[in-house]
C-alpha cells in the first residue's frame, strides 16, 4: 500500500494520554484550559472574579459538581473516565462498540451505552451544519474527498433530495452524481449538475468518477458491519454515520479531536437517556 503522510501522522498516544490526563485533577484543569483558552470570565460582568449576582448552579463547577447544562448532565461516570472515553471514541481507526467501551472503562454496559452515544449526538449535533460548497459529487467523485456528509434520507425522491440539498450544499455548486432521477433536480435549485454514466455491476465501482465514493461507502460499511454487527437503523442510524464523518473530517488533525470533543461536550445541551432513545434519523 502506498505509505499517505496524512494517514500516517502521529496521534495522541495512550502514554501521552495518561501523562496528560491520567488523573481527576489533570482531566479537570484541561476542562477548564480548552474552556476559557484566554482564563476565566464571569458570564455576569465578564470580570476575572466570580460575580456574587451568579446563581450557585451558575458558578465554576468543582470536579465532584454536576455538569448542568452540558451533554455531561447527569452522568455518574467521574472526568478520569469520561476522557478515556473521549479519547478511545476519537482515535480509534474505525469504530468502537458500546461493548468494547465498557471493557475498557469498567463499570456496566448502561452506562458505556449513554456515553456513546452523547459521544454521537455531539458528533451528530457538530455536523448537522456542515455545508458543502465548491466542487461536490454525490454518489460519485474524481478525486480523494476533503470532507463528506454522510446522513440517511426519508426516500430518494424530488422532495427529500430538495430538503436535503438547501439544508447540505451552498449556493451554486457544481455537482457530479449518478442517474439516479431525483437527482436531476439539482439544477432547479441553481447547481451546475453533471450526470455519469457508468454502467452497473463491479465494474461501475472502479470506474474513475466513482472510485473514492465507494472507498469511504466501503470502509464505512465495513467498519459498522464489523463492529456493531447490527444497529437499529429506524432511530440511531444518523448517530453512527455521524461518528464516522466527524473523525473523517477532522483527520488532519488527530492531536486536536480530545480538546475540541470535549469543549463540544460541554457546548452541547443535556441529553437524558429518554432523549437519547427517542432520536430522529433526519435533520428535520
Amino acid at each position: 500500500m502506498r505509505i499517505n503522510a496524512m494517514q500516517f501522522q502521529a496521534g495522541l498516544s495512550m502514554s501521552e494520554f495518561f501523562a496528560s490526563y491520567g488523573t481527576a485533577a489533570k482531566s479537570y484543569r484541561a476542562v477548564y484550559k480548552w474552556w476559557w483558552p484566554q482564563g476565566f470570565r464571569c458570564p455576569c460582568c465578564a470580570g476575572r472574579a466570580w460575580c456574587c449576582d451568579l446563581l450557585p448552579t451558575q458558578r465554576l463547577p468543582s470536579s465532584d459538581q454536576s455538569d448542568d447544562g452540558t451533554m455531561f448532565e447527569g452522568t455518574k461516570l467521574p472526568p478520569r473516565t469520561r476522557m478515556p472515553a473521549l479519547h478511545l471514541l476519537t482515535s480509534t481507526k474505525t469504530n468502537m462498540a458500546a461493548l468494547e467501551l465498557m471493557r475498557h472503562l469498567g463499570g456496566n454496559y448502561k452506562s458505556a451505552w449513554r456515553m456513546k452515544h452523547k459521544i454521537m449526538q455531539v458528533m451528530a449535533e457538530r455536523e448537522a451544519t456542515r455545508r458543502l460548497s465548491g466542487f461536490v459529487q454525490i454518489d460519485a467523485t474524481f478525486t480523494a474527498p476533503s470532507y463528506v456528509v454522510i446522513e440517511p434520507v426519508r426516500s430518494f425522491d424530488n422532495a427529500s433530495l430538495k430538503d436535503w440539498t438547501a439544508h447540505r450544499l451552498a449556493r451554486e455548486c457544481e455537482v457530479y452524481t449518478d442517474g439516479l432521477a431525483c437527482f436531476r433536480r439539482l439544477e432547479d435549485a441553481g447547481h451546475a449538475h453533471t450526470t455519469l454514466d457508468t454502467g452497473g455491476g463491479r465494474a461501475a465501482t472502479e470506474a474513475a468518477g466513482d472510485r473514492w465514493v465507494n472507498v469511504v461507502l466501503g470502509n464505512l460499511k465495513r467498519a459498522i458491519g464489523g463492529v456493531y454487527h447490527a444497529i437499529t437503523q429506524g432511530k440511531y442510524a444518523r448517530r453512527y454515520l455521524a461518528e464516522a464523518a466527524y473523525r473523517f473530517n477532522r483527520r488532519f488533525q488527530l492531536r486536536e479531536l480530545l480538546p475540541r470533543l470535549t469543549k463540544a461536550m460541554m457546548q452541547c445541551k443535556p441529553c437524558p437517556e429518554s432523549v437519547l432513545r427517542a432520536a430522529s434519523n433526519f435533520h428535520n
